[in-house]
């Protein structure tokens, strides 16, 4: 099992280490609830430096980068970030990933843990026609995110205040001790936040500091818990849960984030005849009426007929109530209520609109 340059860390402030992906990574410090409210109200603190960065350069990274992926990366200015879909020849979702252009000829994708040596033999097995060197460049960096209202005011403290001219889903090179961080207006937890890319070794001191200054704001460490329930609150995809390389994005509800229209890119002629032909399932959100908290796997009930499965499922801690997301068939969410199958038992839920927390 690999560790981030943070793992001491995460010891000394007794955070239970779980294994993820390959990774040993915290879970939990004080509570998930706790940490997730947190974030909600003042600021939490993340390692996620088990996310895999790749980077693509070269005379043609723009144009490969483009045929890669299904948002349209020709609309992205230097310095800014895109959400977007790697897919398959089938439409299925190889990864979804955050693209960051450095310049028109550098791109760096940050990428699911547990996908990082498949997205990058993916970008080789399908770089050949293009004039573009693909590098695994993941060990270089650790990443915190810092996520929360209170977020810019802690940040300026530390980085100054070149952190407050960053505007959402830009990001800017910034020195610190000697350092250079690339601080990313971006987060998964719905909240006002950053995301920090900064040398390996590096991580552990930005860590304390951010730790420091973040005592005079009732800054919470945070672990991989309370990330999923604050990204399930969002309604965000998870991969591996809402989206896979068998579950296509428009079936994951991420249309938003697939161009059609643009030129050829790998998957669209599988999604465009999806579309032509009608999508024979989708996404739906879903708060429970019952009592129960459904889990992935769960059946999704519509009478008697199994219509589909909980992808995600929670006690959401903003709301105090059971929340979740799944995937079934098209015609499912034309009625209000189903049911989810929860230990034998069915349970009654109904269909809710995105994200389930609203400010």
């Amino acid at each position: 099992m690999k560790r981030t340059a943070l793992y001491d860390i995460h010891k000394e402030n007794n955070a239970k280490i779980v294994d993820f992906a390959g990774w040993q990574m915290p879970v939990v410090y004080a509570g998930i609830r706790e940490e997730h409210l947190g974030v909600r109200k003042s600021a939490g603190l993340f390692d996620v430096s088990h996310m895999g960065e790749i980077l693509v350069k070269g005379k043609e990274a723009q144009k490969f980068c483009q045929y890669l992926t299904t948002n349209d990366l020709n609309n992205v200015k230097n310095n800014q970030a895109q959400y977007t879909i790697i897919c398959n020849e089938k439409g299925g979702v190889v990864d979804d990933v955050l693209v960051y252009k450095l310049d028109d000829d550098q791109f760096l994708f940050c990428v699911n843990a547990s996908n990082t040596f498949k997205d990058f033999n993916w970008m080789l097995e399908n770089s050949g026609q293009f004039d573009v060197e693909i590098q695994n460049v993941s060990s270089n960096y650790s990443q915190l995110a810092l996520q929360g209202p209170k977020s810019i005011d802690i940040l300026k403290k530390v980085l100054g205040n070149e952190i407050e001219i960053i505007k959402r889903f830009y990001f800017k090179e910034i020195r610190w001790g000697g350092t250079t961080v690339i601080a990313s207006r971006t987060g998964y937890t719905g909240e006002e936040g950053f995301e920090l890319y900064l040398p390996w070794g590096k991580g552990p001191d930005l860590w304390r500091d951010i730790q420091e200054e973040g005592r005079k704001s009732d800054l919470v460490l945070c672990g991989l818990g309370a990330r999923d329930t604050l990204r399930l609150e969002m309604g965000y995809s998870l991969y591996g849960f809402e989206i896979d390389e068998d579950i296509s994005p428009l079936e994951a509800g991420l249309d938003r984030y697939v161009k059609l229209e643009k030129e050829d890119f790998i998957g669209k002629e599988k999604l465009v005849e999806s579309v032509k032909t009608g999508l024979k399932r989708n996404l739906a959100a879903f708060s429970m009426i019952d009592k129960g908290i459904p889990r992935n796997g769960y059946k999704i009930y519509m009478n008697d007929a199994i219509v589909g499965y909980v992808t995600s499922g929670t006690l959401s801690p903003s709301l105090g109530e059971s929340i979740g997301l799944g995937i079934v068939n098209s015609g499912t969410t034309d009625n209000n209520e189903f049911f989810i199958d929860i230990r034998n038992n069915k349970r009654a839920a109904k269909l809710v609109s995105l994200p389930f927390y609203k400010k």
